[in-house]
């Protein structure tokens, strides 16, 4: 299976759908393999869809060049992420999507480590016992958890980036997905954020006045769920003054960041994208 696959947005519209929704996965399953013409077919679709979880990490975690390691902070865990022998540098909160704290954004923390950021990525189900290896688990585990704690979290993982015997005092913030839209929520519940990125996230719709940080928002060209919801936020950050920019990436879906998963991700779209998320935060930061 591969993007040229004449069925693979259909196939891909069926995953997005599952895994931002309460829809069971034996629902999914059953329109999967309808869409794909049988048992089979679906069954070789599944791992291009989802990653195997076995994706090569482009930053080995035992990376010599880097300090790694999870670190406790009250209720929460962090992975954090720096350049070994470096001093204080500035931080960066690096946020899951909504499949909680997997190899993959840990291998993101790594890549935004060697950057030349203090790179803090924090496992949002810490509380709650943490991200299982179920995906699916994950995902329902994260939705139960009530919006004002994780608004409340985020802000402790933002103070505690800001107050790390390794960070400069600056602090910002960038997401994926689930994620995405958490750091645009963070720069509204912390002014004190000083940049902040999203990857194609829900953006929020109340207090946007509270926003100091500059925005960056990257986002696919077909994803229109999150598309109709960022263009009235980019309107009002116009509006207000607010320092903004607004990417969509050409032949993108939503998620293309993601080298985990192979329907989604798009690699020229992602390094540019990257290449903007750096710049970014070295401006700002």
């Amino acid at each position: 299976m591969n993007k040229t696959d004449n069925k693979g947005d259909l196939y891909i519209d069926l995953f997005d759908h599952y895994v931002h929704s309460s829809e069971p996965r034996r629902v999914f399953l059953q329109k999967l393999v309808k869409a794909a013409g049988g048992v089979a077919a679906a069954a070789a679709v599944l791992p291009w869809l989802e990653g195997t979880g076995a994706e090569a990490a482009m930053v080995a975690p035992n990376d010599g060049r880097l300090t790694a390691s999870d670190e406790k902070f009250g209720k929460l865990t962090a992975y954090v992420a720096r350049p070994k022998g470096a001093g204080k540098l500035p931080a960066v909160v690096v946020i899951h999507e909504n499949r909680g704290l997997t190899p993959h954004i840990r291998d993101v923390a790594r890549r935004m480590a060697l950057e030349g950021f203090l790179a803090v990525a924090p496992d949002m189900l810490s509380p709650h016992g943490g991200t299982p290896k179920d995906r699916d688990l994950a995902r329902k585990n994260l939705y139960a958890v009530a919006k004002k704690e994780i608004a409340a979290d985020m802000v402790r993982v933002s103070k505690y980036a800001r107050a790390h015997a390794n960070s400069t005092g600056k602090v910002g913030v960038v997401g994926f997905c689930w994620g995405g839209g958490q750091s645009l929520s963070l720069a509204v519940n912390d002014p004190a954020v000083n940049a902040a990125v999203a990857y194609y996230g829900n953006p929020p719709k109340k207090n946007l006045d509270r926003i100091n940080a500059p925005i960056l928002l990257n986002y696919a060209e077909k994803d229109p769920k999150r598309t109709k919801r960022v263009k009235p936020f980019v309107a009002a950050l116009k509006k207000m003054g607010k320092a903004h920019q607004l990417y969509f990436y050409p032949g993108t879906k939503h998620a293309f960041n993601n080298d985990a998963r192979p329907a989604r991700y798009h690699k020229v779209a992602a390094a540019l994208a990257w290449k903007r998320t750096i710049t970014h935060f070295k401006k700002y930061l």
